[in-house]
């Protein structure tokens, strides 16, 4: 059985920062970004020779709509001292999302109709501003942030999308856009704030994919 955490719970929160930003790779676009709004009920359940399975019930919020938001129930299982697997998540979203498919086209037309590619840098800036235009630039960071956290988090962690230091398009042939983003993911538990690199191919009919992601040595910006 399950032992109930109080929400406040340290490694409950952090087990739901990990469900929230998979999630949202899993379900984030150009038009749609999902952030945690809330940890509702938390329990872990330890299973023996395998690892800690944390039960969750969530509020996400649109990103960019902070009134709109879906409930969400998850289980995040971390694996007992294997560094190298990340943890499995399983999520049921209850309720809709909003349909964000015409977003998602006008910014896939736009871009594919640059003369030539997309170059960009400081999404937020230091003010915390995101150009219009940028907009869904970051949403799919967010997106793809949320496969980089997932793939790299541990019970002892707590990943978060600081910034877009510098984002490129890639020039590619098919019907994909590709961009390789340099982004800082802020590291909650150690406040360490990390460079990682991430190339990232997205079509609004089949997601984001994330084909490389690599952690970066500290840059001199830091």
């Amino acid at each position: 059985a399950a032992m109930e955490l109080p929400p406040s719970h340290y490694p409950a929160s952090r087990a739901a920062a990990l469900a929230a930003a998979y999630v949202c790779y899993r379900r984030g676009s150009a038009g749609r970004g999902l952030a945690l709004r809330a940890l509702g009920r938390a329990g872990r359940q330890d299973i023996d020779g395998v690892g800690h399975k944390y039960h969750l019930e969530l509020v996400l919020e649109d990103v960019l709509n902070e009134d709109s938001t879906v409930n969400c129930t998850a289980e995040v299982l971390y694996h007992l001292g294997n560094k190298n697997i990340a943890p499995d998540v399983q999520f049921t979203l209850e309720g809709e999302l909003k349909n964000t498919d015409e977003a998602d086209q006008i910014f896939y037309n736009r871009i594919k109709s640059l003369e030539k590619e997309l170059v960009a840098e400081n999404i937020p800036d230091s003010h915390g501003n995101v150009p219009p235009e940028m907009e869904p630039v970051r949403l799919l960071a967010w997106a793809a942030s949320g496969y980089v956290i997932w793939q790299n988090s541990t019970e002892n962690t707590k990943f978060q999308l600081a910034q877009i230091k510098q984002v490129k398009q890639v020039k590619r042939s098919d019907k994909y856009l590709e961009f390789d983003y340099m982004i800082l993911l802020h590291e909650m538990v150690s406040q360490e704030i990390i460079p990682w690199q991430m190339r990232v191919l997205w079509h609004p009919q089949h997601g984001v994919q994330v084909t490389q992601e690599s952690r970066q040595p500290k840059h001199p910006w830091e």
